[in-house]
């Protein structure tokens, strides 16, 4: 059995890590005039607390930060969260956060409408004063989240190399004959044996016909002679995620199949080139289109070129037509066009990339691209 390639201990971000990110949070509400945000996704109390749990509510302002849990996360809180007051609420959450606004007299407070739901946030306003006046925040800790530190991109690094040592394992065995299904559960298993949390979504694994689908289910269908197979997989380690598609050929490729293939690779390695600090992410979007519409093939490239990566699989920016956002040092973002034609099959090739402030951005799911076809 190979060695994980991470180590358990190191899962947790340091207290002075912590300390940052959450006074990055107060500069930020301060720029926006909240006095106080209410955090209630998981993953953005993880990034600001540490906290791993599924149940919990934090509440930020200049001077304070609180996370309350409810009994079954009390001892994994007061372990893992640092810079917040941990407290238990045994009455219900929402109810612990209206006490605490009740007794600051808060007049106005953010919440996280991306992630509150319409009950969730009925409950927060009945058990909150009534002269508090709730603001939707918007994405205010995701847009923190777009600007990775080092300790995100060495996880995201090892996730992605995680992620393409072992596609490069399991080739030997792609073979006519053998279950998507199959491929896709092996893939998996060999992250796990690696040092992974698991997979960082379903792993993809569509042959023939099936890979015009761009998020083709892994089915009992068995690979045939003379197709594409594509491969669309990502390990999650300490948390991070890769993101990483390769696309294969059980056979001796003819001249289609090599120019489609060819054409999919030269809009990846263009729209990887276009992702630079202080482009647009529509900018690297229209390198992948421009690269297809050279070729003829544009129209058959039916989603957006890339997301960020980082504590969730697809997180902000989005990379499609006309999207403003400027890519900055720390970003991590995926480069993915595809072509797919119905009745014959589809091309993906996807590598998530780190943006720097010089040079290419580098490639952290370094699996080969050649070769791609198997005889």
């Amino acid at each position: 059995m190979s060695a994980p390639l991470f180590r358990l201990t190191d899962a947790q971000p340091t207290t002075e890590l912590l300390a940052a990110r959450q006074q990055h949070l107060r500069t930020e509400l301060e720029k926006r005039r909240l006095p106080i945000l209410v955090v209630s996704s998981p993953v953005n109390i993880f990034y600001l607390t540490g906290f791993h749990g599924t149940a919990g509510v934090a509440l930020f302002d200049r001077f304070e930060a609180v996370v309350w849990v409810d009994p079954r996360y009390t001892l994994q809180a007061r372990d893992q969260a640092s810079g917040v007051e941990v407290i238990e609420a045994r009455t219900g959450l929402f109810k612990a956060v209206g006490r605490r606004l009740k007794k600051r007299r808060a007049r106005l407070a953010g919440y996280e409408d991306a992630h509150l739901s319409c009950a969730q946030f009925k409950n927060l306003e009945r058990e909150s004063p009534r002269t508090t006046r709730w603001q939707a925040a918007g994405g205010i800790v995701e847009e923190l989240r777009m600007v990775k530190d080092s300790y995100e991109t060495d996880r995201i690094r090892q996730a992605g190399h995680l992620t393409a040592e072992v596609l490069t394992e399991i080739i030997p065995g792609v073979r006519p004959g053998v279950r998507e299904s199959d491929l896709a559960v092996e893939l998996e298993y060999r992250m796990r044996r690696k040092g992974a949390d698991g997979a960082a979504f379903e792993t993809i694994v569509a042959s023939g016909v099936r890979g015009a689908l761009p998020h083709a289910r892994a089915s009992s269908k068995q690979l045939s002679a003379r197709e594409l197979v594509m491969f669309d997989l990502g390990a999650i380690l300490a948390g991070y995620a890769a993101d990483m598609t390769r696309t294969l050929y059980l056979g001796k490729p003819g001249l289609r199949v090599r120019n489609l293939h060819k054409a999919v690779v030269e809009a990846e390695r263009e729209a990887v080139e276009a992702a630079r600090h202080g482009a647009r992410a529509g900018d690297v979007d229209g390198a992948a289109r421009r690269s297809l519409k050279r070729r003829g093939l544009a129209d058959h490239f039916t989603h957006s070129t890339g997301h960020g990566v980082g504590l969730e699989v697809h997180e902000r920016p989005r990379l499609g037509r006309n999207e403003k956002t400027r890519l900055r040092a720390g970003f991590v973002v995926t480069a993915e066009p595809g072509i797919y034609l119905e009745g014959f099959g589809g091309v993906r090739v996807e590598d998530t990339v780190l943006v720097g402030t010089e040079g290419s951005p580098e490639i952290l799911t370094p699996a080969p691209k050649e070769p791609w076809f198997i005889e």
